[in-house]
């Protein structure tokens, strides 16, 4: 019997997550909304695309949360998405309402779940989830890192004129303004950045990376990225649902760590079955530290706003 996922939300996000991890066969997908007959549609046309992608994967759209009981994996994608010239940190309050709402629907019918949380403002939905759910911090993640990771590769890649797979990132902090790229620890073929670039070159590329978001909202002018972020969170499902136990950068519940505690940060875990198995410290200079910290308060000033 394969595993079971379920995804709160079948707009561009949620639906394109739903897409990756049914053609992958990795589980079944229940795609559910609150809006009537498009989770249906699109849970429908997924499950036809079987035949031709070789997945015997289920996907099945509903308006039921009965439906997503004994689920393996949650992800909550639903939410309000940024329109230009808005801010994550405008969304708060909107989507704190969505997020509620969907946590108390979706937790009690899955105890035993993992919740992966989407929804921006990233870090404080993830936060509010955990205040709200019940569950150890062990089972609710936020997705923030890895896509935050494949942006600046791709861009260090591109200026490096090197293959993407040859680039290893890491961004730590918030999933926003605050994040924190790590040069150090950013590589091409196991050699630190900084041996092929200049500082001003860095700075130009960890920038762009800040704003990678901003940069596709207003592209698209309504809506935001979907790609990316969709097999970002492919990714964490097949870490979690394979225990591959891979080492993740996601947004979690610090008890301490890096010296910060009460709040969810993005920072190196390994992900497995049991959801966070450990989180990693790894050492900062002190301007890192710094920035991990900044931006980590950043992310209280709004829980504490919520009330969390």
């Amino acid at each position: 019997m394969r595993p079971k996922v379920t995804v709160v939300g079948s707009g561009n996000v949620g639906a394109t997550v739903a897409q990756y991890i049914a053609h992958a066969e990795l589980a079944d997908v229940v795609l559910v909304d609150i809006l009537e007959g498009i989770p249906q549609g699109k849970g429908l046309d997924l499950w036809e695309a079987g035949p031709v992608g070789g997945s015997d994967a289920r996907v099945r759209g509903t308006n039921d949360y009965a439906d997503t009981a004994a689920s393996d994996v949650i992800v909550i994608t639903a939410g309000l998405a940024r329109k230009p010239g808005m801010s994550r940190d405008d969304l708060v309050m909107a989507n704190a309402s969505i997020l509620t709402d969907v946590v108390a629907k979706v937790v009690p019918p899955s105890p035993q779940a993992i919740l992966v949380v989407v929804t921006n403002p990233l870090d404080v939905m993830a936060q509010l989830a955990f205040a709200k759910s019940g569950y150890p911090r062990e089972r609710v993640v936020g997705m923030a890192g890895i896509l935050d990771s494949a942006r600046f590769r791709t861009f260090v890649a591109d200026a490096l004129k090197v293959s993407v797979e040859s680039v290893s990132a890491l961004v730590l902090g918030g999933h926003g303004d605050t994040m924190v790229p790590l040069p150090r620890y950013t590589t091409v073929g196991g050699v630190p950045i900084g041996a092929f670039l200049s500082p001003d070159q860095v700075a130009s590329l960890i920038k762009r990376t800040r704003e990678g978001g901003a940069e596709i909202v207003s592209l698209l002018k309504a809506g935001s990225a979907y790609y990316a972020p969709g097999l970002a969170v492919f990714e964490m499902v097949e870490a979690i649902l394979k225990d591959k136990r891979k080492v993740l950068p996601c947004a979690v519940y610090l008890e301490g760590e890096y010296g910060i505690k009460g709040v969810f940060a993005g920072v190196p875990i390994i992900l497995g079955r049991g959801g966070v198995e450990k989180v990693l410290e790894i050492p900062l200079q002190t301007d890192e530290r710094e920035a991990l910290h900044a931006s980590a308060a950043a992310v209280k000033a709004l829980t504490d706003k919520l009330g969390i």
